[in-house]
């Protein structure tokens, strides 16, 4: 959220990934740990990649089919306690949560993420930021390949700056997705954050 970046509508709107970019195909983690069976350290490097998911699947939560089950942001900033959002409720009422941040600060953002049944290749973060319903900036993270596991796993964004000055506070709005390379939309969130000049 730089205060100096200008973009572009139809830039926001244009495809999230190179479309000279042709993802693997997906592949269940039996057929993974089938292919090169022969090459001793290809099959040691899978197992420590797959840990528990190589021997039994790994499911976090019966009740739910999706492979990605996305739990929590948090704004992370130096000296703060972390701002979150729980995403595993009514994702309808987060736009009334408004996180306050102090112009001109460093945060980061942290997602809380499981991971369960198969591997999921090339999980993305797209976040689009709109003031007044004009879009003012995008980040798009790759986060990566992620084995199923029993425990919430999570991904930290590179510090972000917060706009400053007089022109830059106010209240905007954003729009959170987490994809993947074969673009499974895993959750997708509206929520906002006000800029003042300071916390309070």
């Amino acid at each position: 959220m730089s205060s100096e970046k200008e973009v572009n509508p139809a830039e926001v709107e244009q495809e999230e990934h190179d479309t000279n970019y042709q993802p693997p195909p997906q592949k269940t983690i039996e057929e993974i740990m089938a292919a090169d069976a022969e090459d001793e350290s290809l099959r040691k490097y899978k197992e420590a990649l797959l840990g528990e998911a190589q021997a039994e699947k790994i499911i976090f939560d019966e009740s739910d089919s999706r492979k990605v089950i996305v739990k929590k942001l948090a704004l992370l900033v130096a000296g703060r306690d972390p701002m979150e959002l729980d995403l595993t409720g009514d994702l309808t009422k987060l736009k009334k949560n408004v996180f306050v941040i102090k112009e001109g600060i460093q945060y980061k953002i942290r997602i809380d993420f499981v991971v369960q049944r198969e591997i999921v290749h090339g999980l993305k973060y797209v976040q689009k930021t709109y003031r007044m319903g004009v879009p003012v900036d995008k980040m798009v993270q790759m986060v990566g390949s992620y084995p199923p596991k029993k425990e919430i796993q999570s991904y930290t964004t590179p510090f972000e700056e917060a706009p400053s000055g007089m022109m830059a506070r106010g209240t905007y709005s954003v729009t959170s997705l987490f994809t993947d390379d074969d673009k499974n939309e895993h959750l997708k969130w509206d929520w906002s954050f006000e800029i003042k000049k300071d916390w309070q």
